[in-house]
């Protein structure tokens, strides 16, 4: 008798933490629900990053191709796109912190996986040089790795993570800014940059000084993915998967990223050769 009333004690003890458990469970609010309640899909924006964001100082409205990925994802949702002014350095910590709900364009570095989960790639970008000298066109990256050419990059930036695997053997200028290296090379103290197909096409734009794009060989291409909270629930991150592979298999994000290339006049077939945005 004593054993069965333990036994039906400890039946009463697990069902009523069963009962808790299912209850704490259904209180829980998934990720989706989140943004439905609160109406919008809060992403990362950047400053002066054309042709991913641009934000207009009398309007406040924001372009770029991002935007318009953006937009799109939250139309997908139901909800309307917030984006909430952030840095390169900053929109990681951003979704870490619950700041923002999503961080695109990131460089899929290892090193930020232990930060925040990635998306299946939203395009491809490749690691290139901008140079006014013609005689770089063309080069490899081991022939760039010497002592006789000085390549200028932003300081703790994806690129600079190419440099230090790349060309260790090159005189590197690291500035904390990107505009302090685009300075660099326009007033000759630089040979070259080193930065990502889309910066480096809006930069020979902006100031013609910097010369033209090329693409050394091997060709570095890198997934460009969305961060995501990593207690963000599983059903978002498969959204936000889903959504980038769908779009970058049928031409949506390509037609978003020329778009956003547009203002600056910059094409197709203006983009150097042996470069793919999908991959």
């Amino acid at each position: 008798m004593a054993i069965l009333k333990r036994l039906t004690s400890g039946l009463a003890v697990a069902a009523v933490a069963l009962a808790a458990s299912l209850g704490a469970a259904q209180a829980q609010t998934s990720t989706i629900d989140g943004i439905h309640e609160r109406g919008t899909l809060r992403i990362a924006g950047i400053l002066n990053e054309d042709p991913y964001f641009s934000k207009d100082p009398r309007s406040g409205e924001w372009r770029g191709f991002v935007v318009e990925m953006g937009k799109d994802m939250a139309n997908e949702l139901g909800v309307e796109l917030e984006i909430v002014e952030s840095s390169w350095a900053n929109s990681i910590l951003d979704v870490q912190s619950g700041k923002v709900d999503l961080a695109f364009a990131l460089t899929a570095l290892p090193k930020r996986a232990l930060s925040v989960s990635f998306s299946s790639p939203t395009y491809y970008n490749s690691f290139v040089i901008i140079s006014p000298k013609p005689e770089l066109g063309g080069k490899t990256w081991a022939e760039l790795n010497d002592p006789a050419y000085t390549i200028a990059v932003d300081l703790g930036s994806s690129q600079d993570q190419i440099t230090k695997a790349y060309l260790p053997k090159a005189n590197i200028l690291r500035f904390k800014t990107r505009d302090e290296a685009v300075l660099a090379v326009a007033t000759g103290k630089a040979d070259a940059i080193i930065n990502t197909v889309f910066n480096g096409m809006v930069m020979t734009k902006k100031n013609a000084a910097v010369g033209a794009v090329y693409v050394p060989t091997p060709i570095l291409s890198s997934p460009s993915v969305v961060g995501i909270n990593y207690s963000a629930d599983e059903v978002f991150k498969s959204f936000v998967s889903a959504w980038a592979d769908y779009n970058r298999r049928v031409g949506n994000n390509q037609t978003w990223i020329l778009k956003g290339l547009e203002p600056f006049n910059i094409g197709l077939d203006d983009l150097p050769a042996g470069f793919d945005i999908n991959g």
